[in-house]
């Protein structure tokens, strides 16, 4: 089964390639904040199944380049493998996606393709909201961050960059070994000098025994997906967090099981995926249409009262 393409764009558009766009809150939201922004524009979805045949993203990326109205893209899910399957179809690569190996965000601004990877810049965004300035000289504490997609490779490296209040270590688990060594090759590639430790957990048991390990005050951040995309946590009911932990859920909507075990803790402060969600989309809006957006204060404020609905 092929990719199913829309038709070519009647208006200036924003197409998100995803897996489950019809069902995505943002369908709701987007319209608000073009109208907000003063855009003429409009969201289409554009769905592939995980892990598509390359040929499928080469059939999107060949549309988009093609269509006359097609503004550029969001890609969630996809951005590892789209990367991969289209790099010669790319007019330019901006570098954080040619460190990264993904892409989140593909423009037009000459009418070529350009792929950017803006997820070191969002995820940083969200950290920055989430822990204090100085946190991790203050706390000792390590990071431990559960999943080795492209969120988790971004926010490692955002946690990671030199001259930064750093955590004492990263650790990075996933059930895919590929997975974690395609993280640490873009570690070796920046010149990562903070120790990032791999481990391999077959089952949610696995990252239990890694959670007890960590320090006090702790940054334990659930990119896998599990409570949204798919039912459950990385975690068994059993995982003890660290006292003072932080415990961050990239996702916002969905059962969010990991988030009800940290709440249980007692002594964990809790965080969902709200504010990675505003910063995500509004960043790749802001490079796709050329216009400048907050990232916090009043305006910022204002967007995300604007989509407040689709948190609920």
């Amino acid at each position: 089964m092929t990719v199913e393409l829309p038709e070519p764009a009647q208006r200036p558009t924003l197409y998100f390639i995803g897996v489950t766009t019809k069902s995505s809150s943002i369908r709701t939201v987007f319209p608000r904040w073009a109208e907000h922004l003063g855009l003429d524009a409009v969201l289409e979805g554009i769905d592939l199944p995980v892990h598509a045949p390359a040929a499928d993203y080469r059939r999107v990326v060949e549309f988009l380049a093609a269509d006359e109205l097609g503004r550029g893209a969001l890609v969630t899910t996809h951005k590892l493998d789209l990367f991969a399957a289209c790099g010669d179809l790319f007019t330019r690569v901006d570098p954080l996606a040619e460190l990264m190996h993904e892409t989140s965000c593909l423009s037009k601004p000459d009418g070529g393709v350009v792929a950017h990877a803006k997820d070191p810049i969002s995820s940083g965004l969200a950290v920055d909201a989430i822990l204090p300035a100085g946190y991790w000289e203050n706390t000792g504490a390590d990071a431990f961050v559960m999943g080795a997609g492209g969120s988790a490779i971004a926010i490692t490296w955002y946690l990671s960059r030199p001259g930064k209040d750093r955590p004492r270590r990263i650790v990075v688990s996933d059930r895919d070994p590929a997975r974690l060594e395609a993280l640490l090759r873009v570690h070796a590639d920046a010149g990562t000098d903070l120790e990032i430790e791999t481990v391999i957990v077959p089952a949610p048991s696995d990252n239990d025994r890694v959670l007890a390990d960590l320090a006090p005050g702790s940054f334990v951040v659930n990119a896998t997906g599990l409570g949204k995309d798919a039912p459950g946590s990385p975690l068994t009911g059993k995982a003890v967090f660290p006292a003072d932990a932080v415990a961050w859920d990239l996702n916002y909507r969905g059962e969010l099981v990991f988030l009800d075990q940290a709440r249980a803790a007692g002594h964990v402060r809790v965080h969902d995926g709200w504010v990675y969600f505003l910063h995500g989309w509004t960043q790749v809006i802001a490079e796709v249409f050329g216009i400048g957006i907050a990232t916090e204060g009043q305006e910022f404020e204002a967007l995300s009262e604007l989509a407040s609905g689709a948190r609920r």
